[in-house]
């Protein structure tokens, strides 16, 4: 695992990139990334992504506890955070956003194609919706944590996204392909464009023997 202190940069780091490219606003999203095999860090309550310090955050573990919180209280959201953790143990950090098209997707019943370009077929291979649970409550984690083993990318019904994968850089690249597609799709219909994508087999064969990069374990238990 990455040390301590490289987290939290990476995580200052993302954080505003994430703003800087209009994959969060406001004081809306959360992130987290793991430092050992039971410990995590995540955004405290109420931050601001684009300007975290190392106050915003907290480390809590899997057990539910947090550590040196100086007053300030681990994200809301934290009860998916840990889902994903203990569901998926490669799994290095997990986004929580709502960036504009994407959460436009995640509020209707469109579908996401996945077989659009390069980027779509690794990143979107799987994609799971989560139906809507107020945020922050635990019946929302557990909606979660029933998909966290079928996909790296879930839409929250009328929320938002939560992308997670084995690490920072990852799961970043996941978040900005997933809101470009959701772009695309959204764009390509208001234009009257239809989309070609390719056909299943040569998706199939992109994903199994093209080494664009190895292909993920879906059939993790």
């Amino acid at each position: 695992m990455p040390e301590t202190n490289l987290v939290r940069q990476q995580l200052q780091q993302t954080g505003k990139y994430m703003m800087e490219y209009g994959l969060a606003w406001g004081n809306s999203g959360n992130i987290s990334a793991r430092t050992t095999d039971d410990r995590y860090l995540i955004t405290a309550s109420g931050t601001f992504l684009g300007e975290l310090d190392d106050a915003d955050l907290i480390e809590c573990d899997l057990a539910g506890n947090a550590y040196a919180t100086e007053g300030r209280k681990a994200s809301k959201e934290t009860p998916m955070h840990r889902a994903i953790y203990e569901s998926r143990p490669e799994i290095g950090a997990v986004l929580h956003a709502s960036p504009f098209y994407s959460t436009l997707v995640a509020s209707s019943k469109l579908e996401i194609p996945t077989n659009w370009f390069v980027e779509t077929m690794y990143y979107l291979e799987k994609v799971e919706r989560v139906p809507y649970y107020h945020p922050g409550s635990e019946a929302l984690g557990e909606g979660v944590r029933e998909k966290a083993k079928l996909a790296n990318v879930l839409l929250l019904d009328n929320h938002g996204v939560l992308v997670y994968d084995t690490s920072i850089r990852e799961a970043r690249m996941a978040l900005q392909t997933l809101e470009m597609a959701c772009k695309m799709l959204i764009t390509s219909q208001s234009a009257g464009i239809t989309m070609s994508g390719l056909p299943t087999a040569t998706e199939r064969e992109f994903l199994e023997q093209a080494a664009y990069k190895p292909r993920r374990n879906w059939s993790i238990s």
